[in-house]
């Protein structure tokens, strides 16, 4: 078998075999096969796609590539979530705790941010103390005494898949469906869960914008779960804003307290709630969505889901009395950006919203990049949200000042405000089973 007879059969449209995918993935992994041959095959797959079958086939190659975590002693169906990516979105801060309290384990190894959106990872990391790198024993052991752990990925988990990436980064091939669908189950099947659930973002804030495109890649990463023996449930819900009015770690972590303490956004909340009731769904909790729906909310509102989320970060080292005394650490220089007409907030440039806060520090330019914690923005309006001139839109917080002018420039400019009232975003677009 010969990597350049794989590449040309791509290259014509034909579907590969399993043998020829491993022979692929092994040997890149190996380092057999070079980059060249590699970035050849990925850009023939970027125009001639990859049905089902082959897409399960690259899937599992890749997971197989490094360590699949054993979760079978916790005892119990284990769901994992998945989110790709949006501005604001702390949905996991949440859902962890959510979920665990009303009894299914959450075992879940989460990434870092990079770009526009934030990671699960630097946000846990914003509590002092709190540690995401553990060791598997401790992983474990912290399941199965407080029901929940969410630690940084290791290098061993779908290595081949990492090495992947940044080769498509650079070979203009990120935007490959059936590349991006095998690069998230891969690494989700090799985490260990039972079942996952996709909550796959569309629009100005999210890598899918267009809803067509992000239908499709739920179908497909859905259809992934299926073949390889994981049930998987995709939510397409809206980034066309940020989730919640906080971006930034510090403020993230303070505004999911705010939604496990039965209050915070109602966006927030029912996306939540949403994601929530799918992984009952999933670990046979819950007989239907209404059931779910319905538990998770008396877990939310009679502080059960807190008092979990108290226990996840005491476990892991974090500082709780920060937490409730609600006093974590945020940056005391401000600045108010107000609105220069009045009206309606029409729209939000939510990518925008996303650099600014990475351009304070929250996020990172390469992965090298130090994160300042206690930096971010609080939007005063969303869209739909009535607004005169000099009323404030958004609140900076910042700790240096190199940059603060292109935030405030550009944050001016990614609200849209009309005199007509724009229509409520829709939060939810389907949930594809």
């Amino acid at each position: 078998m010969r990597a350049y007879d794989i590449i040309y059969k791509k290259r014509q449209g034909y579907s590969l075999s399993r043998e020829e995918i491993e022979f692929l993935i092994n040997g890149y992994s190996s380092g057999k096969i070079p980059d060249y041959q590699i970035s050849a095959w990925a850009m023939a797959v970027f125009f001639q796609g990859m049905d089902d079958q082959e897409t399960a086939y690259l899937t599992e190659a890749m997971a197989r590539s490094g360590e699949i975590v054993d979760l079978s002693e916790i005892g119990a169906k284990v769901i994992d979530k998945h989110s790709t990516g949006g501005v604001g979105d702390k949905t996991s801060l949440v859902l962890g705790p959510l979920v665990s309290a009303a009894g299914i384990p959450v075992a879940k190894m989460s990434g870092r941010g990079l770009g526009h959106t934030g990671g699960t990872i630097d946000k846990l990391e914003s509590i002092p103390g709190f540690c995401t790198e553990i060791s598997s024993k401790e992983f474990l052991d912290n399941v199965r005494s407080t029901g929940i752990s969410i630690i940084a990925q290791t290098a061993d988990i779908a290595p081949a898949d990492k090495k992947l990436y940044a080769l498509r980064d650079l070979t203009a091939t990120v935007e490959s469906i059936p590349l991006i669908a095998s690069s998230i189950m891969s690494k989700k099947i090799a985490g260990g869960a039972d079942g996952i659930v996709l909550d796959v973002k569309t629009g100005n804030g999210a890598f899918m914008e267009n809803l067509e495109e992000a239908r499709e890649l739920a179908e497909k990463m859905v259809r992934i779960g299926r073949n390889v023996g994981r049930k998987t449930i995709a939510v397409i819900s809206d980034m066309n804003q940020p989730l919640g009015y906080k971006v930034g770690n510090t403020l993230e972590v303070e505004e999911a307290v705010e939604c496990l303490r039965g209050k915070g956004p109602e966006d927030l909340r029912e996306l939540c709630l949403t994601l929530g009731a799918n992984m009952l769904i999933l670990a046979e909790k819950a007989a239907d969505f209404r059931t779910g729906y319905e538990e998770l909310t008396d877990l939310l509102d009679s502080g059960k889901a807190y008092e979990k989320f108290l226990d996840f970060v005491a476990a892991q080292g974090g500082d709780i009395e920060l937490i409730k005394n609600d006093d974590l650490s945020k940056a005391d220089k401000r600045i108010m950006i107000e609105a220069e007409d009045s009206g309606f907030v029409s729209s939000i440039k939510t990518r925008e919203i996303g650099l600014c806060a990475m351009l304070l520090g929250a996020g990172r330019d390469n992965k090298e990049s130090k994160i300042d914690y206690e930096v971010g923005l609080e939007l005063k309006k969303k869209i739909g949200d009535r607004v005169n001139a000099g009323e404030p839109l958004v609140e900076v917080y910042y700790n240096k000042e190199d940059r603060l002018d292109e935030v405030i420039r550009r944050l001016k400019d990614a609200f849209i405000i009309k005199k007509e009232k724009q229509e409520p975003l829709i939060l939810i677009y389907e949930i594809i089973e």
